[in-house]
């Protein structure tokens, strides 16, 4: 199965996090950063190199909204820069007050159908594995695999056919209550905390300057307005030519 993958393959979806139109991730931070805090500058370059794009979860759309914002959140906590989600009715959107703000910082991928998500899965080299309460691995054995893709169900209907088939193997978390399963934002922080255990950042460099851009966006007041009004200011200048030095 090994040639179905592509480990050269870039870890995150392209053009994400999204930047104002028009601007690249050097114009963003040229404009914002004099006019961020040295501590919260410090504190987005920290946190950006840190995150690992190696590991992503997939949800076949939660029901409950306050699960799927629950999940984003260990994202966030764990170092994981994007989650994925095939997409049904109703939309998927982010508890906030469960979310606790980090929905700014994790990027929620949306699918229109599960085959569409395990092709653009696949072709970036990760191995979807699957949670079940009978699965050949345990979440230790998730820290030794290159790119893992964590396959999460629904609430109430579990894992839909089509990602079952498609998973690679399954992983199970050992209990020795009398419950067989956990909460689905449960379940996700316990296998997000195993296959991040020592893996250290991996964005490209490319990708780490644009999502420290994207971070100086949202952290700046009214960083909307400051790159419009730089943007005016360029036109303007264009439109009345560069004066001779």
């Amino acid at each position: 199965m090994s040639e179905t993958y592509d480990f050269s393959s870039t870890l995150l979806t392209a053009e994400r996090p999204a930047l104002p139109d028009g601007y690249t991730p050097e114009q963003v931070i040229a404009a914002l950063e004099p006019l961020s805090e040295e501590r919260r500058k410090a504190r987005i370059s920290e946190v950006v190199r840190q995150r690992v794009g190696s590991v992503t979860v997939l949800m076949d759309m939660p029901r409950d909204p306050h699960n799927g914002a629950a999940v984003v959140r260990s994202a966030d906590a764990f170092g994981v820069p994007e989650v994925h989600v095939v997409q049904r009715e109703p939309t998927f959107f982010v508890g906030h007050r469960v979310a606790q703000g980090t929905e700014r910082w994790v990027e929620v991928v949306q699918h229109q159908t599960a085959e569409d998500a395990v092709a653009t899965l696949r072709a970036r080299g990760f191995r979807l594995i699957a949670t079940h309460p009978n699965g050949a691995l345990v979440p230790e054995d998730l820290r030794r695999l290159e790119r893992v893709c964590l396959v999460l169900g629904n609430e109430h209907d579990g894992i839909s056919e089509v990602l079952a088939r498609a998973a690679d193997a399954s992983v199970r978390i050992p209990m020795r209550g009398f419950v067989e399963s956990l909460n689905l934002s449960v379940a996700a922080a316990v296998l997000l905390n195993a296959a991040l255990a020592g893996r250290p950042g991996d964005l490209s460099p490319a990708e780490v300057r644009r999502w420290y851009a994207a971070g100086l966006v949202r952290s700046v007041p009214r960083s909307a307005e400051i790159l419009a009004a730089l943007r005016e200011q360029w036109s303007t200048r264009d439109k009345l030519g560069s004066p001779e030095t």
